[in-house]
Formats: structure tokens, sequence, C-alpha cells
């Protein structure tokens, strides 16, 4: 199995950044607003003052200065224009119609407005790129992480192969300039030999591969709707990698998804002064159940990626 890609964060819609979002697998257009003091009447807060939205759920919006984003952990940034009120989806094309495992597959995706879906929907560069293409096979054994680029007919298209034949779900993480972060969702059937499914169960908190090694940590215990600390530590031959090169503008990217691939969470690490062994990130996870965790990380120039399993309790 191709142990992967991804890249948290955004937030959605699919957990994880400075990062990205907890998001069930569609857009949302739910506000919350985070508790606050409430200014007196006739305070200069209280008529027309500033507000704070998160970058990767801006549904979550704060009066107060220096919050975090109880789903991803982002810090709230200022927010003096709203987003356009417009929903969006996005188009995916793939040439040839019906995929073969083996065989490469022209992945044609375009942005839509809903209901005026002739409009062109330019996109904000958001973690170094316009989407964040993830594509993992049905049961979240397989995780590849693309993105694809802007061509002159209007569309982002990318070339992939895909390794064995079977279900996949493809997730978009994109942001239309003037509103706010969108995930798209669609389940492609590849022809070909089948992969055989894996049946996750039991939490796998460690990981390794080539010779790196990766543990993840929770500050608190795994239940839903607070915030947690995820801590993950990484080694090379028994040894601290304190080298770790930035991915897509961060320490580590992490991207959780549900076991029924409808939860999706995408983050990335926080802000910290170091370069590993440890990468720390927020998150929060809206239902319990099962989620599958991929990391990646960039280190001796190139791009590894970490898997877990944990099991989010009632």
């Amino acid at each position: 199995m191709n142990r992967f890609l991804i890249s948290l964060l955004a937030g959605a819609s699919l957990f994880i950044t400075a990062g990205c979002s907890s998001d069930s697998a569609s857009n949302s257009t739910n506000t919350v607003t985070m508790a606050t003091d409430s200014p007196a009447e006739g305070s200069a807060e209280h008529s027309g003052g500033h507000t704070y939205a998160c970058p990767m759920h801006p549904e979550i919006t704060s009066t107060k200065e220096g919050e975090k984003c109880p789903k991803c952990g982002m810090q709230l940034e200022h927010n003096d224009k709203a987003t356009n009120g417009k929903t969006y989806e996005m188009k995916l094309v793939p040439t040839p119609a019906e995929p073969t495992a083996g065989q490469p597959v022209t992945l044609a995706l375009t942005p839509r407005e809903t209901g005026n879906e002739a409009a062109p929907v330019p996109l904000a560069v958001v973690h170094e790129k316009k989407i964040h293409l993830i594509i993992v096979s049905k049961d979240l054994g397989q995780f590849y992480h693309e993105h694809p680029e802007y061509t002159a007919g209007g569309d982002y298209k990318v070339t992939y192969t895909f390794p064995k034949g079977g279900d996949y779900v493809l997730f978009q993480d994109y942001t239309p300039v003037g509103s706010g972060h969108q995930l798209g969702r669609q389940v492609l059937r590849v022809k070909g030999p089948a992969y055989a499914p894996v049946k996750f169960k039991n939490d796998d908190l460690q990981w390794a591969q080539d010779g790196y090694q990766a543990t993840l940590s929770f500050d608190k215990a795994l239940t839903p709707g607070q915030l947690l600390g995820l801590k993950i530590n990484i080694t090379q031959g028994g040894q601290p990698v304190t080298n770790l090169d930035n991915y897509l503008g961060a320490l580590g990217h992490v991207v959780v998804i549900s076991a029924d691939t409808e939860q999706y969470l995408h983050v990335h690490s926080s802000d910290q002064a170091d370069k590993g062994p440890n990468i720390g990130f927020n998150t929060n996870f809206e239902k319990p159940g099962l989620y599958r965790v991929f990391l990646q990380f960039n280190h001796g120039g190139k791009i590894h990626t970490a898997d877990f399993t944990i099991n989010v309790k009632a």
C-alpha cells in the first residue's frame, strides 16, 4: 500500500494550521459566533467594531482580537470584508470518463457559482496553492495529495494514475476570491484489479517507514466538541529530527477523515520557533467515531506521509 501524501486545516469542511478544518463533506453555511464579553450599549465596540474570523472556517467569528478557532486552532484574523454570500460547487470531469488503474487520467476541476454556473470563479491562494486535491481510497488505506494547475480553459487540471481499481473519494479544498473556504467531494470508480480493502479498527498512534518513525499524541481525552492539542514526534533511525523544512508554508500538514469519509479536517501546524522533532497542531472533532489521520512533512528534500488511526469516544 502506498503510505501516501493531504496540506489543516480551509478546516474544513476536514479537520487541521495554523491550519484547516473539521467539516462535513459538503459546503457549510452555518455561522458560529464565539462567546465574547458583551460590549455596553453605545460603546465603540458595540457600534461597528472590528470582527475576526477563522481563515479556514469563516463561519467562526468573534469581536475579540487574539481568539482562536475552536475547530482548528487557527488565530482568527481581522475580517473587515464580509463574504459574498454565494454558494459554490466543484465540477469534476475525468478524461477518459472511466479511469483504469495503471493508466493516466486527466482530472479537470471547475469551481462554479451555484445558479450562475457560467460565471468565472477566481480562486485565492491558500497555503501556497489554489486547490488542494485529496485522493483517498474508500477504505482510507491510500492517501494522495495533488495540486491541479489553472488552464486557459478556465478549469484546473492534473494528470494522475490510480494504482489500483476500486472506489476512491476526491476532496477539494478551495476558496473563491471574496468568499469563504469551500470543500468539494466526489466518489470516483476506477476500473481494473481492485485494491484489497483494509478494515481499520484499533487505535494506531505509531508509524514507521524508510527509517523514519512518528508518534501521535493528544493533550486531552479524545471526545467530541473540545479543542485538542495534537502533537506528532518525528525521529529518524531513533534520533530526533530537528531540521524539518516547511511544506505548503507550514512545518507539517495534516488531513483527518472519518471512516465513512463524510467528516473531513485539513490542518496545518501551529507557529513554532524550532524545526522539530515535535510538530504541534490544534483540532476539534465534531462527532465520535473512527478517524484516519494523515501527516505530511518535508525532510531531506522529500515529502513523507505518515498515517494513524484513532477512535473518538462519545
